[in-house]
């Protein structure tokens, strides 16, 4: 039955997500000059852009042409005549005619997501915008076209099998970096920032409207920093804030922990069904903290036998990647209470739905996190970060990681807080296990023109989720966050809870917070 459960959830999984997850057989958990903030870096025009190079493609995904092209930048600005890399862009066109002197750039998360495999779900997202508005996707520089830099681990059957604690941190990211083609030091944010705008001039828009989701929020901070003059508005969905290392992470998958407790506690037919949540996570965690456990259980995807090694990383890392979309975390306190009872076959499907890393280029991610997040860590936030079981994991393993990938540090004023004027949204989810709504807040210190809005159902990516995407069209067609009203974000939109392998039963109409269906039908 679960096979049957995970074929139909995997495509409901959302995309475009920051999501930070070790390749499975793998050794990742998961620079140029800093452009003070009050000038406009105007370095990015490419010396070797190719015009009139769009054609007429088709992406996966979708039935309609798109436009496709490229440009050449150098990989090292610093280098202009030395070696030149594709950045690789798509342009889905509005449904209306315009003067096309707008459009939206959508960015990925990650980071390490390419933005162009993800062009089915932005379009469903970003549909009302399209109206109206061009939609630019980019590959992000060491990302899906863009000389992406991809560390190919072993595939899933290994991956089951394979006990992590086996592994060479250092060895294994020696071996990744000895694949690449590329000078890794030169795929951070800020090299990426000169392309986004490069593709601009190159398309000639006048000004960009941008969305940004996980990690995207920062680059499009970024390009509010540096290219101020290039844009319109910004809607910044599951924030990162500047000023915030993301490698403090574990307390905000600690708190989504708690709430996923809570709202099963709160619901009638989840507490009745699982009364000892918190004791059978509790159990199992302690089970495998003593040493994996090794079974024969259905593959996911086949059916068919296959030898699974349960360790501890594999059974939190299934957890915490669940709590990312409201359909998997729907089925947490099923696969939570079964793996209590030694039923370990819901767990394997929920570790199965993230074990691609969600499309993510792990060299790049690399070169972002070992530039602009490890070194910038305190002692102070590296000891609380190790509070929690995954910054602890995250700590060690970025410790070792990063020590080869050697990447230079950003400048001080990288973590800065954006000082901004231009309207600007940003979007947060109440249940969110990677961006809490206290990010969102930080982020706000010095955006004069803005408005933070928390989706109390959401979880990561409120756009995907509700009815954020009718505010982002909202803020693109009056150019202001005056008008802007939060009340929609209200709806719940929570997935029931599975209490069984195949069966998802009702919210209770008691449970806190739910609307009766008269009140739902008026909204």
């Amino acid at each position: 039955m679960l096979h049957g459960m995970y074929s139909q959830l995997r495509a409901r999984v959302v995309p475009a997500l920051w999501r930070k997850k070790p390749l499975a057989t793998a050794f990742l958990l998961g620079a140029g000059l800093l452009i003070p903030s009050a000038q406009a870096d105007t370095s990015a025009n490419p010396t070797h852009a190719k015009p009139n190079n769009q054609q007429a493609c088709y992406v996966d995904g979708l039935s309609e042409q798109m436009q496709c092209g490229l440009i050449l930048v150098p990989e090292n600005y610093a280098k202009p005549d030395g070696k030149q890399i594709e950045i690789h862009y798509v342009v889905m066109p509005a449904i209306k005619p315009s003067d096309k002197v707008e459009a939206l750039l959508a960015i990925a998360g990650g980071p390490g997501q390419s933005a162009i495999e993800n062009a089915q779900g932005f379009d469903r997202m970003l549909s009302k915008v399209r109206q109206t508005q061009d939609v630019i996707l980019i590959d992000q520089r060491g990302t899906g076209q863009s000389n992406q830099l991809q560390c190919i681990g072993d595939g899933f059957d290994s991956a089951l099998a394979v006990n992590e604690s086996d592994f060479d941190t250092q060895l294994e990211t020696q071996k990744c970096l000895d694949t690449l083609d590329a000078d890794v030091t030169q795929y951070g944010s800020l090299s990426a920032l000169k392309d986004f705008e490069a593709v601009r001039q190159h398309l000639g828009y006048q000004k960009l409207h941008l969305y940004g989701v996980s990690y995207g929020t920062r680059m499009a901070q970024l390009y509010m920093r540096h290219y101020p003059q290039s844009l319109a508005t910004v809607t910044l969905d599951g924030v990162i804030p500047m000023q915030q290392s993301v490698l403090a992470i574990g307390n905000a998958i600690a708190r989504a922990f708690d709430l996923l407790i809570e709202d099963c506690a709160n619901n009638r037919l989840c507490h009745g069904q699982f009364p000892q949540l918190r004791s059978d996570l509790e159990k199992v965690d302690a089970e495998l903290t003593q040493g994996p456990k090794i079974s024969q259980v259905p593959d996911p995807l086949t059916g068919e036998m296959t030898q699974l090694t349960l360790t501890r990383s594999k059974f939190k890392g299934a957890l915490r990647m669940a709590l990312y979309s409201p359909s998997t975390r729907s089925l947490m306190p099923h696969a939570i209470h079964q793996a209590a009872k030694g039923n370990y076959q819901p767990i394997t499907g929920l570790y199965a739905m993230g074990i691609d890393n969600a499309g993510i280029a792990m060299g790049m991610h690399a070169s972002v996190v070992c530039g602009e997040d490890w070194q910038r860590l305190t002692p102070e936030l590296r000891a609380k970060t190790s509070e929690s079981y995954f910054g602890k994991e995250m700590l060690k393993t970025f410790a070792e990681s990063c020590a080869v990938w050697n990447m230079p540090a950003v400048d001080a004023s990288f973590s800065k807080p954006i000082s901004s004027d231009i309207p600007t949204l940003l979007l947060s989810g109440e249940l969110d296990p990677a961006t809490p709504p206290s990010w969102g807040e930080l982020a706000m210190e010095k955006l004069s023109n803005a408005k933070h809005f928390v989706a109390p159902y959401a979880t990561h990516g409120v756009a995907y989720q509700s009815c954020g995407n009718d505010l982002i069209a909202q803020l693109v067609e009056q150019g202001s966050v005056a008008e802007l009203d939060a009340k929609c974000l209200n709806e719940d939109i929570r997935r029931n809870f599975y209490l069984n392998a195949s069966t998802v039963e009702a919210i209770p109409s008691d449970a806190p917070g739910k609307l009766d269906e008269q009140t739902a039908l008026n909204k």
